[in-house]
């Protein structure tokens, strides 16, 4: 038996929960049901247990405009963050609508019945067919199955544990161990003053080559007086503009200055090693925002690294042995447990097979309409984060915009809209920019490309984002809209 729902939105972390807030909000006459498939919602922040997995944006603009962030660290823990996100769901009343332990295997969009039919799997292997109205992937970027882990020379040598971030043993007991941390991302430079503090006996961040860290303090005094004299709300909005503010011109000079900007982070940063780590380690070949800038609150790494309790290697594998890694300058890092922190596989829509007409649908050969809506394919929209600021910035102007597109389509009785796409207008980039990281240039093959101009070209801008999308006109040519039946038809309960 089939089950009929208006709205189906995939996904039930920080983009699937912001967009369901805002379609409570702002087009309370749609019905939306949510698929998750884990059996709690967060997403990331529910999938990561590694020690000190935490926020690398502010919270100020992670969280929702909607609903402050109270508090005065600028950077969250995970736990605390997935709080946040079920007190949203609990505010909005979203638990009823969240349908757990519900994965998505295919969805195909019939021209004729202007449907999408979406095959999904419960807990119990049970499948059904969800038959939807729109539909809006809410996945984020990555494969939540399997992270990027690179099979390393003679790796199965080693007697010790070898670790993926994303599939952390429960309960790992690491005391008094020797760690080695592969990797020089966002994960291995939490993990490295996390597990050092958490009792390890040493821990090595072992890097291919540096990568650009700046220090953030742990709390915003500025938010922390403005809230005195100022309301929750205000102060929240007035920490939030300015954040955006500072993210934006950081990596617009970055842009423009490159050469500036890398030598004031690499001064910093030899300010906080003061000269008890060589700074060949922290001292990229790339320019500031070729990758992203990754964050420690406080400085805690590099107090770390001063204190002797762990250290940094910069080099390449060779093999792998029984009590460690063979470096090929010769070194050898013993080991009982192995990190490897090595990165994320991208994965879009959450790896669902999706067609039109039973057409599969490549996403790199389409350009993503206003950043939000596939070329060519007919009611769908995903949520993809900026690749240079808080994800979160662009889940609330994305959702709002879709919110007033079915606002829309109810006032004029349509049931159909599709952004034609003009293949003159394909550009090679992909929409994460100009970003090299490894995990984004792996991927190129999976990724919507950019486009050459409006409203074709993802900029990665939230300023000019927000207003293009809150000024963005729906009869512009370029969305096209069909009827097929009355607007009350598409309302339907969730039946069995």
């Amino acid at each position: 038996m089939e089950k009929q729902v208006d709205i189906l939105i995939i996904g039930a972390g920080i983009s699937g929960i912001g967009v369901a807030a805002h379609l409570s909000k702002n087009s309370p006459q749609r019905q939306f049901e949510i698929l998750e498939r884990r059996e709690s919602f967060g997403g990331t922040w529910d999938l990561f247990r590694y020690p000190g997995i935490r926020s690398d944006s502010d919270m100020s603009t992670f969280g929702f405009n909607f609903k402050p962030w109270c508090k005065a660290n600028v950077l969250a823990d995970g736990a605390s963050i997935k709080g946040y996100l079920g007190e949203v769901i609990d505010e909005f009343k979203l638990k009823e609508k969240i349908h757990f332990g519900h994965r998505v295997l295919s969805a195909n969009y019939d021209s004729t019945s202007k449907k999408w039919h979406v095959v999904v799997e419960d807990s119990n292997k049970k499948q059904q067919t969800w038959v939807a109205n729109f539909v809006v992937g809410c996945t984020g970027y990555y494969n939540y199955d399997q992270g990027y882990a690179p099979t390393f020379p003679n790796q199965d040598a080693f007697k010790g544990q070898l670790i993926h971030p994303q599939h952390w043993p429960e309960n790992l007991d690491y005391t008094g161990k020797k760690v080695v941390i592969i990797g020089s991302g966002a994960t291995a430079i939490t993990l490295v003053p996390a597990m050092s503090k958490g009792g390890a006996g040493h821990v090595t961040m072992l890097q291919r080559s540096p990568t650009y860290i700046t220090t953030v303090p742990s709390i915003d005094f500025i938010y922390e007086k403005t809230r005195r004299f100022m309301s929750e709300e205000t102060a929240y909005k007035f920490t939030r503009a300015r954040n955006i503010g500072m993210q934006r011109a950081i990596y617009a000079l970055s842009q423009k200055h490159p050469k500036t900007v890398r030598r004031l982070l690499l001064k910093a940063i030899e300010m906080q090693l003061k000269g008890k780590v060589d700074m060949k380690h922290f001292t990229p070949s790339y320019n500031p925002w070729d990758q992203r800038l990754c964050v420690v609150p406080d400085g805690d790494l590099f107090k770390i690294l001063r204190e002797g309790k762990a250290s940094v290697e910069t080099d390449q594998i060779e093999k792998f042995t029984e009590t460690g890694i063979q470096l090929k300058s010769g070194k050898h890092l013993d080991a009982d447990i192995i990190v490897s922190a090595t990165g994320l596989q991208v994965q879009i829509m959450g790896g669902v097979q999706a067609k039109v007409d039973g057409k599969p649908i490549n996403s790199s050969e389409h350009m993503l309409y206003n950043g939000i809506m596939l070329s060519d394919i007919p009611n769908m929209a995903m949520i993809i984060g900026y690749v240079n600021a808080s994800w979160t910035l662009k889940v609330d102007i994305a959702a709002d915009y879709i919110s007033r597109l079915l606002n829309y389509m109810d006032k004029n009785n349509y049931d159909e809209v599709i952004p034609a796409g003009n293949k003159n207008e394909i550009e090679e980039d992909t929409v994460m920019g100009k970003l090299s990281s490894g995990y984004i240039s792996r991927a190129a093959h999976e990724l919507p490309k950019q486009g050459k101009h409006a409203p074709w070209q993802v900029t990665n801008n939230y300023l000019e984002d927000r207003k293009s999308l809150q000024n963005a006109k729906f009869d512009d040519g370029i969305l096209h809209f069909h009827k097929h039946s009355d607007v009350n038809t598409r309302k339907p309960k969730l039946v069995s």
